[in-house]
């Protein structure tokens, strides 16, 4: 597991070009694991529900806003640990809404000090366009009614998805490789053009993390890294959070050539947590938006006890 780690702090030294991509982002990666891992769900022991709001580079009309919604919950049919779950993503940026559902399976296994999950996940995108085009009058620009390839009415697309995902876990540290959109959906919008096809790109994902005990019993540092690519670009975050008597969390994140992060949540007293994210924008960007927010919500229960536990051992609420 340490030449893991270690592959994970070179991969961060590497200089990277951070574009746009297709999956929303999340500076909560950690609290968000199910929604691009399959191989998380019921590797807690325990039902988890997570619901989070990203409101993107406030100051642009049209702006990123996505919102999640997953739960989780550990399953044995015929005696078989498993884990099984839901994901619901919306995801709005300028004209284009998108919609994602997927359920998710995952086999669990013991091995060596803690728990691995293997993982699938079988859903549906629906891609909805509502265009509102400006183009310059004059010569040397094309209209859009005047390019086949450019949707100019309300369209909409359901396609297939899948994703699969190995998760592994123990109580010091994680580590999860996986990938979404495996069997890349085709998106066709303009009816009339049967060539008028696009491809939702596969995206990769690797991430890990450790928790270390400080001098003080009360508090704990808990590094991460989180890395992802279309194939093309590669982009990652590094983050740094230090926990104080598994209640209350804060720290900074990086995300190379795009932001700085500031994070802080606490847990109530009845196990729910609350988490709230600012991302203050390092490129060109800043001088047009004030920054991005994002929150989230969790909580975990075993619903044999009817309530969450009071203690826990990981940042990594699921």
């Amino acid at each position: 597991m340490k030449k893991l780690l270690i592959a994970f702090l070179f991969l961060i030294m590497i200089p990277c070009v951070v574009m746009s991509q297709q999956d929303p982002l999340s500076s909560h990666y950690m609290f968000n694991t199910m929604t691009y891992n399959p191989g998380i769900a019921g590797t807690s022991g325990m039902i988890c529900a997570t619901a989070l709001n990203r409101q993107q580079w406030l100051g642009f009309e049209g702006a990123p806003s996505t919102t999640v919604f997953h739960i989780t919950a550990p399953i044995s049919p015929f005696r078989i640990k498993s884990g099984v779950g839901l994901l619901i993503v919306s995801d709005n940026i300028g004209f284009d809404k998108d919609i994602n559902i997927s359920g998710s399976y995952s086999y669990l296994m013991e091995l060596g000090m803690g728990k691995l999950g293997l993982g699938i996940n079988l859903g549906i995108i629906n891609k909805s366009l509502e265009p509102s085009w400006y183009i310059p009058p004059g010569d040397g620009f094309t209209q859009p009614n005047e390019d086949p390839l450019i949707p100019v009415n309300k369209e909409s697309v359901i396609a297939f998805d899948a994703g699969i995902g190995a998760y592994y876990t123990t109580d010091k540290y994680y580590a999860a490789v996986s990938v979404t959109h495996i069997n890349q959906p085709k998106i066709k919008f303009t009816k009339d053009n049967s060539s008028a096809v696009s491809y939702i790109s596969r995206h990769y994902y690797l991430t890990g993390g450790y928790t270390v005990q400080l001098s003080n019993p009360s508090f704990e540092l808990l590094p991460s890294v989180f890395a992802f690519s279309d194939g093309k670009v590669v982009q990652f975050n590094v983050t740094s959070l230090v926990r104080y008597n598994k209640k209350i969390w804060g720290g900074v994140s990086y995300r190379a050539g795009d932001a700085l992060i500031g994070m802080v949540g606490f847990e109530l007293y009845n196990g729910i947590r609350i988490g709230y994210a600012y991302d203050f924008p390092l490129s060109d960007i800043r001088k047009n938006t004030s920054g991005s927010h994002e929150f989230m919500v969790n909580y975990c229960f075993d619903l044999s006890l009817g309530k969450s536990p009071m203690k826990y051992k990981s940042i990594r609420f699921l």
